[in-house]
């Protein structure tokens, strides 16, 4: 059987992303392998197709006892049998692993390191009896003293090779720097590896970093249009994950705090209830690593700033797995960058205290850029991008600037008459007269004392900001970073350079939109069917399908098994298993809605990127639905559309509720207020799963077309 065979029938996705099939090729060459993919990006796929298809068993080395529980599941579902061996199982659970290994019942095992090599075990003596055929290291950074998560008991598996000499390994990580690269390669002893690294750009995340200012108000600001969604918060301390996570409660949200120091069976619950989706938020301190592998994970939040650029992919990269569009926000303080820096300083290390420091003053450049996020990141990672996404904070603003040499002046004066032995919080306060008693007298006797008191603290520290970013400034690495002159001032203070400064900055609204239409009230039954079987089979939601899978769904209308074998993630086990009960509600709901399969306009692509309203008017002008768009705004009627067309009525209802959902038609123009009202109140009582029902109590003074463009409505607005 070729790999994409495999691929389409264990995991139901008819191609490769990224480098997958020359990795498992080299795999399956058993050749050794290092490859650096970005999180979500597929790096379970590298190993797990090769374990199906290789003779024997796959060992995976993996230090997150959660995510060996979820990988577990995952394959177990999909047919391919898997098993964990940890701290969490009892001795009869331990021996009935072992015989099933040994009765060659198991393709994957997931282990600890420290339980391969530790002294009362005898399990690398039993691991070499038995038929293995590919040695996996996931999460290979933490061997590296230079890596941003660095595990002493990484360090032992240096003798794999010593124990499994002709066995193949592949090492893998998500974030790995060049100094932390060289490192895994040395300390695995891997033989003549092929090094594979993949594209790190996640272009389904919109980056953005705000000031922090008030931050559980500017929290809260941006939960309330996600109150549905799953999403991640990082804090800095344990006790600060548990008071946010209490505060989030008594505003209505189910949140809980997740951190290391926790019981052991509290956390476990509490990730069991997230995956399941009982717990919408998960609020976890950044130096603990959840291994979550949830795929409609929609946000993720920093309201600390974490200590590393490695670290903070990371955790940004556990948003959208799904594919969808996703967000990451980042609130900074550069109170937050103080706090760290004692916490990067490593005793009696002075190289990797350095090493520490200098991430983390990486970290603050991200903060403090102004310039494109995502370019940033993806140089930070040896990977070249232009210098604009379209979908960061900084590309999606429109920058007036102004003639900000005075301004400019006055801040390197300040900076200079201070001797440049100050951080910016004290120039601040001695450009606006501050009476505040840190000042020493001394100063307030220099000529730059007060003059800049027209001027906000909020916009002085976002000039300071800016004339660093543009080299005028310099931050030093100290624990107490002070503001320092540079060649470049020179120019300024003597009136011989020319200084923009931004004077205002306008935000262009940016949500998520759906990629292709789909039915609104058929997905969510979808959702109710997979929730189901998931509380049967006890496992997560979204290891029986994902959330783009049943986007798809519900977006192509599929008639028959060999049409929903076209949906990417139903491979021929799922196929079976659930294929018919996904497929009768569509059915129905088709035969109900006047409505018939889009299969055919499915392109052979699995990864699509979802389109702004902006592009798919521009580039999507074949799209169906957008046809009809383009009818409706020209005048006509549903009615003559439809005609125009040869398609039912109730289908160009669809396609305009979807631009109803995405704000491209006002709700106003094809329901009136008080229907409006009637319908939204029905909605609320009987819910939006069936519009059947809803019609029959509403009666025959309302269409099926303006229950639609309600729910769209609703769903827009977020209260569905």
């Amino acid at each position: 059987m070729e790999p994409v065979q495999a691929l389409q029938k264990y995991f139901g996705y008819s191609g490769f992303r990224h480098e997958q099939e020359a990795i498992i090729r080299h795999v399956l060459d058993k050749k050794d392998v290092l490859a650096l993919m970005p999180t979500g990006g597929g790096k379970s796929i590298c190993y797990q197709l090769p374990a199906v298809m290789l003779e024997g068993l796959t060992i995976v080395i993996s230090p997150l006892i959660a995510l060996m529980k979820d990988q577990v599941d995952a394959l177990n579902v999909n047919g391919i049998p898997a098993a964990f061996f940890n701290s969490s199982q009892s001795t009869q659970e331990q021996t009935e692993l072992a015989t099933k290994l040994r009765n060659n019942q198991v393709k994957l095992l997931y282990l600890a390191p420290e339980r391969l090599f530790a002294n009362e075990s005898k399990l690398i003596g039993f691991l070499k009896t038995l038929p293995v055929s590919l040695i996996v290291i996931d999460e290979a950074h933490c061997i590296s003293h230079w890596g941003h998560d660095f595990r002493p008991e990484y360090l032992a598996l240096a003798g794999l090779k010593d124990h499994f000499p002709a066995i193949p390994v592949i090492a893998l990580t998500a974030t790995a720097d060049k100094l932390t690269k060289k490192d895994i390669l040395e300390k695995l002893n891997l033989k003549d590896p092929a090094i594979f690294i993949s594209s790190f750009n996640r272009a389904n995340i919109t980056y953005r970093v705000i000031p922090k200012k008030n931050s559980f108000n500017q929290l809260l600001a941006f939960l309330d249009e996600r109150k549905d969604e799953s999403g991640i918060i990082y804090c800095l301390s344990r006790k600060s994950t548990e008071a946010l996570a209490a505060d989030l409660k008594e505003e209505g949200f189910f949140a809980e705090a997740y951190h290391a120091g926790l019981d052991n069976a509290l956390k476990a619950r509490t990730q069991e209830a997230f995956l399941r989706d009982e717990v919408r938020i998960i609020v976890a301190t950044i130096a603990f690593g959840m291994g979550i592998n949830k795929s409609n994970v929609r946000y993720v939040v920093h309201v600390d700033m974490p200590k590393n650029i490695e670290g903070y992919y990371q955790e940004t990269g556990r948003a959208g797995r799904d594919g969808l569009p996703s967000e990451a926000m980042l609130l900074y303080s550069p109170g937050d960058a103080v706090k760290l820096k004692q916490f990067a300083m490593i005793e009696d290390n002075p190289d990797q205290s350095r090493i520490m420091l200098k991430k983390l003053d990486d970290m603050v450049k991200y903060c403090q850029l102004h310039a494109c996020r995502r370019q940033f990141l993806l140089q930070y990672f040896d990977e070249a991008f232009p210098p604009n996404c379209g979908s960061c904070d900084f590309c999606l603003t429109e920058f007036k600037k102004f003639d900000g040499t005075l301004i400019a002046q006055k801040a390197l004066s300040a900076v200079a008459r201070l001797k440049e032995r100050f951080g910016s919080t004290y120039v601040i306060d001695l450009l606006r007269g501050s009476k505040n008693e840190k000042i020493r007298e001394e100063h307030k006797q220099l000529k730059t004392y007060g003059i800049g008191a027209d001027i906000s603290k909020a916009d002085w520290a976002r000039y300071i900001r800016e004339l660093t970013a543009m080299g005028y400034l310099q931050v030093t690495d100290d624990i107490y970073p002070v503001l320092k002159l540079t060649p470049k001032s020179e120019l300024v203070l003597k009136g011989l350079e020319k200084v923009e400064l931004v004077e205002a900055e306008t935000t262009e609204e940016h949500k998520p939109v759906a990629a292709l239409p789909f039915e609104a009230s058929l997905l969510n039954e979808l959702k109710n069917i997979r929730r189901d079987i998931a509380l049967h089979e006890n496992v997560p939601p979204y290891i029986i399908l994902s959330d783009a899978t049943l986007m798809e769904i519900a977006t192509y209308l599929p008639q028959s098994l060999d049409e929903l074998r076209l949906v990417s993630g139903f491979g021929d086990i799922k196929l079976a298993r659930y294929g018919r009960e996904f497929l009768l509600p569509v059915k129905d709901y088709c035969i109900k809605n006047g409505l018939s399969s889009k299969i055919k306009q499915k392109t052979p692509k699995r990864e699509r990127k979802a389109k702004t309203e902006k592009a798919s008017k521009t580039s999507d002008s074949n799209d169906t639905a957008y046809k009809s768009f383009l009818l409706y705004k020209a005048g006509k009627t549903i009615a003559e559309i439809a005609a125009e067309r040869n398609l039912a009525v109730t289908t160009i209802e669809g396609h305009l509720s979807f631009y109803i959902y995405n704000g491209s038609i006002d709700i106003a123009e094809m329901v009136t207020e008080e229907k409006k009202l009637k319908i939204q109140d029905i909605i609320e009582s009987y819910g939006a799963e069936k519009l059947s029902p809803l019609k029959e109590v509403l009666g025959d003074d309302y269409s099926y077309g303006e229950i639609r463009a309600v729910i769209a409505w609703m769903r827009k607005v977020g209260m569905i």
